[in-house]
């Protein structure tokens, strides 16, 4: 079998099928809030994947479809699910569909430039990263559960709003400015705040 197979990429692709389930959860519309709660499972499985995959002397090649297949994966939990979301919330006119398109495909940019430049980065240090360039595409796991949560409370209005929200951040992805790459500290911090949004995601929907 083609590929290669060990432990340090086992959590990748359990965030990638939590996205897929999302992905197929939202099509009707009436599962949103699932797919929403998965993306937060796949951002959840992104925080710590790359910790995993350290634990483990990899050769060069090794390290190169880590690296891959991290951005493959990334690319359908943060730049497809959130379009998909979209859609299934009424984001369907032909102004909200080009948005939709320039999200996804500023994610595609975003991590292709990436890819090339952690490659670079990889053959002259062995530190770890210490910065990113732009918004990292993990972010939406964040961004958009605790936007998504006032969905009735904005009424007919939310597609409009998630549009830009999408845009916003589609254009975050691909603007060159420096962010700090968070600590552990900082990680378990999100993990909380993670926690709240869910928990208010389920209450929301309670409510309404």
């Amino acid at each position: 079998m083609i590929g290669f197979y060990n432990y340090t990429v086992v959590l990748t692709y359990i965030g990638l099928v939590s996205s897929l389930c999302g992905i197929y959860l939202s099509m009707n519309g009436r599962h949103v809030t699932a797919a929403v709660i998965l993306l937060m499972i796949s951002g959840l499985c992104d925080m710590f994947d790359g910790k995993i995959a350290r634990t483990r002397k990899r050769t060069e090649n090794e390290k190169r479809f880590g690296i891959q297949i991290d951005s493959l994966c990334d690319l359908i939990c943060f730049g497809l699910l959130p379009c998909a979301i979209g859609y299934s919330i009424g984001m369907n006119k032909i102004y909200h569909v080009a948005v939709l398109v320039f999200f996804t495909l500023a994610a595609v940019i975003r991590l292709a430039y990436f890819n090339v430049m952690e490659e670079n980065r990889q053959k002259v240090t062995a530190e770890n990263r210490r910065e990113y360039e732009g918004l990292p595409v993990t972010s939406v796991a964040l961004i958009l559960p605790l936007f998504y949560s006032f969905k009735k409370d904005m009424g007919s209005l939310f597609p409009e709003i998630y549009m830009i929200l999408l845009l916003t951040v589609g254009m975050a992805f691909i603007t060159k400015f420096k962010l700090k790459k968070p600590k552990m500290k900082t990680m378990l911090i999100f993990i909380g705040i993670g926690a709240l949004e869910f928990i208010w995601l389920i209450y929301k929907a309670k409510v309404h």
